[in-house]
């Protein structure tokens, strides 16, 4: 499915043993490289993650971010409980890692994609959730399971809450029992489920492709607008929103996209 990947322009968060950073085309790939841990998340795997699509921001030539783990087993298994610091590596330390992901992520413009290629657990659980969109191989499992090692997935439900019903959310956490993806699929927490077993990636690459033809600024400005309006009461989203709509238009793939209709042909997008 890929091309030919090449290195990431942005050499302070170029790959690590731990999280390979690759750029396919316009597509940025950042994948854990913790296969043997079941891709369970380090501190050196968050903070790069973190420093990875920080980066993307100011590179118009990235269109998504795919965020998925190495092999078929898992996607991520959360934190690796086998290191003595799991949770955190600093008490004094305000923003944990995990945290700064989220936020990063909270804050990105670029369509973050998850890939979840196999068993999706705990903190794993928050990157799927902290994406704008995924996509699950039919093997894939989820679960919040941290009461069963005495913790509870806390950051995780500042991404989460919204995603799924309330009681099948309070199910997942308290019983710490997985699902299936066709579960995941039922209670939206994935848009789509492949369809070829284990092999997802035809179904993202379908998926990137109904992203890659559209407006670049819409887009980018787009997400910008979506993630705002999300914290907004009615009247603070609408005087929010009325005055987004005509910065949309004095854009040039807005006019560009305007007079390709208009024309009858395929608009050829600026991004700006």
């Amino acid at each position: 499915m890929h091309s030919q990947p090449t290195p990431f322009p942005t050499t302070q968060w170029a790959s690590t043993p731990e999280l390979s950073v690759a750029q396919h085309a316009t597509v940025l790939w950042l994948t854990i490289t913790r296969e043997e841990r079941r891709n369970a998340m380090s501190h050196g795997v968050l903070a790069a993650m973190a420093g990875a699509i920080t980066a993307a921001q100011t590179d118009r030539s990235i269109r998504a971010i795919v965020i998925t783990g190495a092999g078929s087993k898992a996607f991520c298994a959360g934190a690796d409980l086998q290191s003595a610091n799991a949770f955190t590596t600093d008490y004094s330390e305000p923003h944990g890692h995990l945290a700064q992901v989220l936020r990063v992520a909270k804050a990105s413009t670029v369509p973050l994609i998850a890939r979840v290629n196999g068993a999706c657990m705990a903190g794993g659980m928050g990157l799927l959730s902290m994406c704008d969109m995924a996509v699950a191989a039919r093997h894939a499992v989820f679960g919040l399971p941290e009461v069963k090692v005495g913790v509870f997935p806390a950051q995780v439900l500042s991404v989460l809450q919204h995603l799924i019903p309330r009681r099948k959310l309070a199910e997942m956490c308290l019983t710490g029992e997985p699902i299936t993806a066709a579960q995941a699929l039922e209670y939206g927490l994935v848009n789509y489920v492949s369809d070829e077993g284990s092999d997802v990636d035809a179904k993202l690459q379908w998926l990137i492709e109904r992203l890659l033809d559209k407006s670049p600024a819409a887009i980018r400005r787009g997400l910008y607008t979506m993630k705002k309006v999300e914290a907004m009461a009615f009247e603070e989203s609408m005087a929010f929103t009325e005055s987004q709509i005509a910065l949309f238009t004095l854009t040039e793939d807005a006019k560009e996209g305007q007079l390709a209709f208009q024309e009858k042909r395929k608009p050829v997008w600026k991004g700006q």
